[in-house]
């Protein structure tokens, strides 16, 4: 068995799958160390597994000892997993206070410096509750138009639904096996906010020693957010969740959309099928020492991954195993393989 992400010592791991033998058949199995922290990229076009191979992370995750595995689940691939016992939050609510006034006024698509982007920040400033914001900016003393403007952008914010002064904190979303963010009915903007505050609470949390278990957070989807509020605090994760002990994987279709330091900075990279050059370029370019040959390597059926492990300095062609838990990343058909209905 071999290891992945580790050169030596003992631990969790959890099983990926088989190597890919040349006729077809499997090899020998292959696990993913998770005593450490990791920063992780899966890639590839849709329907090459990408979902299905978080699924078979979190499987590992969740039943290993000393780690805490959070997925953002932004089109309800995960939904199954609550059946098979997997946590789930539906909907998940964070409090106003875990973003910054810098985030807020991005959040709300507010300049800082104009009438109603300043008392957002001012109001993000002194108040706790998403509630204490929008008393502070009816109270204020400014021009009526930006106190018009402030609040109505405010009470959007309150119409999502996402903020609670009760909202879910980093002993919550560390307590159980694995928790499941459902973010499938949510739009882009709160489900941003919800996600910033998570990556913000897992990180402050190590940090502060709020949590014994090392966090896990999974990000399906993951170029929908690192463009938008979540994608400064999952920057930080990438960068400088190992020392204080968070993992964050992210997984996309569109790796040529993701910030350059979200390639760079993955330590272990799962490359399943893509065929946009765009895509191919970006991984080229950020794993030049291994990808040099990247058009040829890359695997052209589903399920198959090219896995470069820089921990190891080593490239590794594998076969993801099948999921023990339902799958719900797959895409339905209307006829199965046998001529039945599904």
């Amino acid at each position: 068995m071999v290891v992945i992400g580790r050169e030596r010592g003992d631990g969790p791991t959890g099983r990926l799958g088989h190597y890919r033998a040349r006729d077809g058949s499997p090899g020998a199995a292959v696990d993913v160390d998770l005593n450490r922290p990791h920063a992780g990229l899966v890639v590839g076009k849709r329907g090459a597994g990408k979902t299905h191979t978080l699924g078979v992370l979190l499987e590992g995750l969740a039943a290993a000892d000393g780690v805490a595995p959070v997925v953002a689940d932004p089109m309800g691939a995960f939904g199954p997993l609550a059946d098979a016992g997997i946590g789930r939050v539906e909907p998940p609510r964070v409090s106003a206070d875990a973003l910054g006034p810098r985030a807020w006024c991005s959040l709300l698509g507010l300049a800082p410096e104009s009438g109603a982007g300043a008392l957002v920040w001012r109001a993000a400033s002194e108040a706790e509750t998403l509630a204490g914001m929008r008393e502070r900016v009816a109270d204020c003393d400014a021009a009526a138009a930006a106190r018009r403007a402030a609040a109505n952008h405010l009470d959007l914010a309150a119409a999502w639904g996402v903020f609670d002064a009760d909202g879910l904190t980093a002993t919550d979303l560390c307590d159980g096996d694995a928790t499941v963010l459902s973010l499938s009915g949510l739009d882009r903007a709160p489900a941003n906010a919800v996600l910033a505050a998570v990556a913000g609470a897992l990180y402050g949390g190590r940090v502060a020693g709020a949590v014994d278990r090392l966090p896990w957070l999974l990000v399906d989807e993951a170029h929908a957010f690192t463009d938008g509020v979540a994608g400064r605090p999952l920057r930080r994760l990438l960068t400088r969740g190992r020392r204080p002990g968070v993992s964050c994987w992210l997984a996309t279709q569109r790796p040529s959309a993701l910030p350059d330091v979200a390639v760079s900075q993955a330590d272990l990279l799962v490359a399943h099928r893509l065929t946009s050059e765009r895509d191919v370029a970006a991984l080229r370019g950020a794993r030049p020492t291994y990808l040099d040959a990247l058009d040829e390597r890359l695997p052209t059926e589903t399920g198959a991954a090219l896995v470069v492990d820089d921990a190891t300095e080593t490239v590794h062609h594998v076969r993801v195993r099948e999921r023990r838990t339902p799958d719900g990343g797959a895409s339905p058909r209307a006829v199965d393989g046998d001529g039945g209905c599904r």
